[in-house]
């Protein structure tokens, strides 16, 4: 590494192809204007640049454009190692150059060829991506990182189709001659300018929109190209919310296609598995699939016992397998004898089930966790089903999502976007909110307190649909001698001094499919009432002290935020029902007044009553939480209803 003493005034900041989009000027002493706003961030991104130059086929050669500078020593150890994420099957990526300026005027060539080529980190899908890594050394507040990476290639690859091999051919996209791209126009450090820009042949016509925000953007022609640029100044880090949706349904972000419509990729989808033959039939499936839907006599059966053993069976195992780690769904043959695989492995077993036994069923793909806009740029990062019923709707299964689940499409995913790929072409489409009625959850409570404080009594929870699955998750997945254990469990979290006498499953839990779970609990708990001088007790209602809250998600939400600016996320919509007789001692009464509340709105409702009758106090609770994801202008709704039903579990006085 040389180090030369430096005079840079004026330098204009390049991205690729050559072309000057902005200069950012600063003295030989390092010093670069920054307005005060940036003064306390570790680092500030002085230019953030990509430039794509678009081949005919769709390939991508892209040039990434950063320079950084570096404020404070967190900032320094932050930057000290350059990282950047790529998939070998469909991207190849390298450092160009790397360049750090001094603060003392000098400068310092890094030496790209050290850089190194990882496997990247990864969970649950290990498909082979890989990181470059190139270590800086130690660096000072003041420093600037200039550096630019050479990538070709396209840039969405989690479902993606393209063989491995030597040449340039993995690098055209799967829809071969379209191009996309989906760009975020956000950051976690500051950014002073950030820009895009791509080059396409005269003829592409590209579409294109920005989302949450705005950008200044221009087509200009040039070498008898069309080229595109986007560019926003003065990017400050965008502020998260707790529970927040997803970065890409908030943030300012710019999505682009030249693909015409989502039609258009929705029959180019079902095609490429057709002419792969995904979905052969073989005889030993055949075969299977006879024996299950023997029996049943309507189609919605039938539907439901394929679609809840292609979920039990077919393990989840992301490992490469070769070709059609993508859009192109693995065939039967290798998904029915290996009985593992991805989200489209699953999918594409359950495809081919459904058509053996006389249905029309197709591929859909879908994203996990944030919308998909309308511009037709593949934001997918899971594969699902549909089949197509005799009355011609199109309903969609999850065998991924509904391992031991009374559901067919998990309402996890409710309010999801999904486009089935069919032979005429079909529009994207979005999955419906699911009733609370549909995932409720029943805590019912008969108690007695004695003078001691000891609470003696019996709870039976009851569960439907995605609160069944969640409570129920320890019989289906779970080793049998850890029931009762976990059982205990529950009833330690309202108190280390709980016991429990005995446990009454009901139906046989393992038997998801029969009956909605229903499990009765008898148990003894000393000392549960606290005694206090005067002769008074305090505690708090035993159904609302935290009891089964692995299916309460809404309790850890933080509901103290007066105001969102941006919608929020939970499990599921739910209807969650509280109800506790209790005996007190005689003659004790409880110290407060009796209360009733109602409320309703978009977001959520509640009611509530809590009240003394004779020696009996009861507390009964109903939250109904309407959505999974909700918009901001829910959050007063869904607040008051919570923080109301919170204050139902708050501690009960009672005197004799």
């Amino acid at each position: 590494m040389k180090k030369t003493k430096l005079f840079f005034v004026g330098a204009a900041i390049l991205i690729g192809g050559g072309t000057a989009v902005h200069a950012q000027s600063w003295r030989n002493d390092g010093a670069v204007s920054l307005d005060k706003q940036y003064a306390d961030y570790p680092c500030v991104n002085l230019l953030d640049s990509t430039s794509v130059t678009v081949e005919p086929t769709g390939q991508g050669s892209f040039a990434v454009c950063r320079a950084v500078r570096v404020q404070t020593t967190a900032g320094a150890l932050q930057q000290r190692i350059l990282k950047y994420d790529y998939d070998p099957l469909t991207a190849a990526a390298t450092f160009k150059r790397v360049t750090i300026y001094h603060a003392d005027g000098t400068y310092t060539s890094v030496d790209v060829t050290k850089a190194c080529d990882y496997a990247a980190p990864a969970r649950a899908i290990y498909w082979g991506a890989r990181q470059i890594m190139l270590e800086l050394g130690a660096l000072q507040p003041g420093d600037i990182i200039d550096y630019e990476i050479d990538k070709k290639g396209f840039t969405y690859a989690l479902l993606s189709d393209a063989p491995q091999s030597g040449d340039d051919s993995r690098f055209i996209p799967p829809m071969r001659g379209q191009f996309y791209d989906i760009v975020p126009f956000w950051s976690a450090d500051p950014t002073l300018r950030k820009v895009y820009r791509v080059s396409l042949p005269a003829e592409k016509e590209m579409q294109f929109q920005f989302y949450q925000g705005s950008c200044a953007s221009s087509m200009r022609y040039e070498d008898g190209r069309k080229v595109y640029t986007f560019a926003k100044d003065a990017i400050l880090p965008f502020r998260r919310e707790p529970n927040m949706v997803d970065f890409y349904d908030a943030a300012p972000k710019l999505m682009m296609s030249t693909t015409a419509d989502w039609k258009e990729k929705s029959r180019w989808f079902y095609g490429v598995n057709e002419d792969y033959g995904s979905f052969t039939a073989i005889p030993e499936a055949q075969k299977k699939v006879d024996e299950l839907i023997r029996g049943k006599k309507t189609e919605l059966e039938k539907v439901a016992v394929l679609t809840h053993w292609v979920a039990d069976n077919i393990r989840y195992a992301g490992i490469s397998m070769g070709k059609g780690e993508g859009f192109t769904l693995h065939n039967l043959k290798m998904n029915y004898t290996d009985r593992c695989g991805v989200c489209k492995d699953i999918a594409g077993t359950l495809i081919a089930f459904l058509r053996m036994a006389g249905f029309e069923a197709f591929p859909a793909m879908t994203m996990a966790g944030s919308r998909v806009e309308t511009i037709p740029a593949d934001h997918f990062n899971h594969c699902v089903a549909v089949v197509k019923l005799s009355d011609g709707t199109m309903m969609p299964l999850d065998p991924t999502w509904v391992p031991f689940c009374r559901e067919l499409w998990s309402s996890a995913e409710q309010q999801q976007n999904y486009l089935p790929g069919t032979p005429e072409g079909t529009d994207l489409c979005l999955t419906p909110i699911s009733d609370p009625e549909n995932h409720y959850v029943r805590i019912k409570a008969q108690n007695t307190l004695d003078e001691k404080g000891t609470l003696k009594g019996t709870f039976t929870i009851e569960a439907e649909g995605q609160s069944d699955s969640n409570i129920r998750r320890i019989f289906t997945t779970g080793f049998q001698s850890e029931w009762a254990h976990t059982m205990e469990r529950q009833l330690l979290n309202v108190s280390p001094k709980a016991r429990l006498k005995s446990v009454d499953y009901g139906r046989t839990p393992k038997d998801y499919q029969r009956a909605p779970i229903q499990i009765t609990f008898r148990y003894e708990i000393p000392e549960y009432a606290l005694k206090g001088d005067q002769g008074e007790m305090v505690f708090k209602p035993f159904v609302l002290n935290n009891l089964y809250t692995q299916v309460l998600s809404y309790l850890r939400i933080d509901t103290s935020l007066e105001k969102r600016a941006y919608g929020f996320k939970d499990g599921c919509s739910r209807l969650v029902e509280m109800e506790e007789n209790l005996k007190l001692p005689a003659g004790y009464e409880w110290q407060g007044k009796e209360k009733q509340d109602q409320m309703d709105g978009p977001g959520a409702g509640f009611t509530g009553y809590m009240g003394q009758n004779g020696n009996q106090l009861q507390v009964k609770t109903s939250l109904r939480l309407k959505k999974r994801v909700y918009e901001a202008s829910d959050w007063e709704s869904f607040r008051n209803a919570v923080n109301t039903a919170k204050g139902y579990g708050e501690y009960i006085v009672v005197k004799k």
